[in-house]
């Protein structure tokens, strides 16, 4: 039976100055192209979701990080499939930041800053349940 529900793992980093990192997505992204996101990606299949939190963010960023605590969940529906993403707080362990292909740009940004940036659904979602509040 195929399945219609996806595992996304997001994180958030923080850095000296209390912002989080950010990446925007490629303008060939299935999904949200060209939009901000919080790094991570998909679960594997018979993967852990701790592990693929890790896996991803040294995928896309290059950086060794461990799993602080759970933020928060969202669902977001697709046309093609529909996703939980759960959030993690994250701490860099080691590793200097290289963006990988999978995005064209990053930041360290602040919550009002973010504020004013197009942001992917799931980003947004997290942000409104939050009520804009890392």
């Amino acid at each position: 039976m195929e399945s219609f529900f996806g595992l996304t793992m997001r994180g958030i980093i923080k850095n000296e100055n209390n912002e989080i990192l950010i990446l925007k997505r490629h303008p060939s992204s299935k999904t949200d192209p060209e939009k901000w996101e919080l790094p991570g990606g998909k679960v594997d299949p018979g993967e852990s979701f701790d592990h693929a939190i890790l896996r991803e963010i040294s995928e896309e960023c290059n950086l060794d990080v461990e799993i602080e605590e759970f933020f928060e969940a969202v669902q977001v529906d697709y046309s093609h499939k529909k996703t939980v993403q759960m959030v993690m707080k994250l701490n860099i362990n080691s590793g200097e930041f290289k963006l990988s292909d999978e995005h064209v740009d990053w930041m360290w940004a602040d919550l009002d800053r973010i504020h004013d940036l197009e942001l992917s659904s799931s980003f947004e979602k997290v942000l409104e349940k939050k009520n804009w509040k890392l």
